[in-house]
């Protein structure tokens, strides 16, 4: 991507490597949604064991992607973690290809984004009935942009989705964590 953010960009292989990781993703996306919280709070969000939770925050510092936020802690010994951009990370993997490694790392990384774009959408395509409180929507829609339009509707589509990010970010117990996915390209198939 081109357009401006104010995400962390990744630039390294290995840092591609460590966010390719499902639960890696999934952390950084609730520290981003949540904001700062400890490895046992993030572990019970998660469903997962707090030792489990603590080596990928772990794994995540060393790259990087997280560091400790000692203003949120009750004491010096309570760790709670936040993420090094609140607005989470960019990907540029043509960029990132070019680099020693960037191609594998690549490879795997768009693995991982494949599977979870299919269960992304398998989920927002299924029945409701199961949770009415749920609301899911999904928008589909043809717009003709040149490429510089299409930067530009990116950045401002960007922009509101971080409007909302920075007023609803916290551990309001009313609120749950949501995932936005939009993806604009060519349409598929489309003079290709």
């Amino acid at each position: 991507m081109t357009y401006p953010h104010r995400s962390q960009a990744v630039h390294d292989p290995k840092m591609l490597r460590a966010i390719a990781h499902p639960v890696r993703n999934r952390i950084l996306t609730e520290l981003a949604a949540s904001g700062p919280m400890r490895a046992a709070d993030l572990a019970r969000e998660l469903d997962l064991p707090a030792n489990q939770m603590s080596f990928h925050l772990r794994q995540l510092a060393k790259y990087g992607l997280v560091e400790e936020d000692p203003d949120a802690g009750r004491d010096k010994r309570d760790r709670v973690w936040r993420p090094v951009s609140p607005d989470g990370v960019s990907v540029n993997l043509t960029e990132l290809e070019k680099e020693p490694g960037g191609a594998a790392a690549s490879a795997v990384f768009r693995q991982h984004a494949a599977s979870w774009a299919h269960l992304v959408v398998d989920a927002a395509y299924s029945d409701d009935r199961r949770d009415p409180e749920t609301f899911r929507t999904v928008t589909e829609q043809a717009v003709r942009l040149t490429r510089e339009e299409a930067v530009e509707l990116a950045a401002e589509l960007d922009a509101v989705v971080t409007r909302w990010m920075d007023r609803t970010r916290g551990r309001d117990p009313e609120r749950r964590t949501y995932h936005w996915l939009s993806v604009l390209q060519p349409y598929p198939g489309d003079r290709d």
